[in-house]
């Protein structure tokens, strides 16, 4: 009985470090005329970059919590839009070269280590769609 709850603690505490280690795993929502990210655990100074299929590039940049992309109304293209996130996490690790440790007062031996992920969206007739799956008879 002993070694049970030994082992139940143990698979206990390695699950809750795990969820700890994966807790920067931001999910992408969307609506009609909007895209953003759930799970903003542990993220901060996030940057989201959307390139329309024209070219066109918008950059939105929060601080805390999650940037919030938005469709401009009538005038979105229909299209594939491409989108890079990029935000600091609360993982810090040690500055290799420290040249690039900031100055006087604001000098630092970590760096906040970044979080990065691409993707994209569709948006039809003037909003954004989950794509349907099409399947060829053959």
């Amino acid at each position: 009985m002993r070694d049970l709850k030994r082992l139940l603690l143990g698979t206990a505490l390695c699950v809750l470090t795990a969820t700890a280690t994966f807790a920067a795993d931001p999910v992408k929502q969307h609506n009609s005329n909007a895209v953003w990210f759930e799970n903003w655990i542990g993220l901060s100074h996030a940057t989201l970059t959307v390139t329309a299929p024209d070219g066109e590039v918008t950059k939105i940049e929060a601080m805390s919590g999650t940037p919030v992309f938005e469709l401009s109304g009538r005038e979105a293209l229909d299209g594939i839009y491409r989108y890079e996130l990029t935000a600091a996490t609360d993982e810090e690790v040690e500055i290799k070269n420290q040249i690039d440790n900031g100055r006087g007062a604001q000098a630092r031996s970590t760096a906040k280590v970044p979080y990065y992920e691409t993707g994209s969206f569709v948006v039809s007739r003037g909003v954004i769609i989950v794509p349907e799956r099409v399947e060829e008879e053959g």
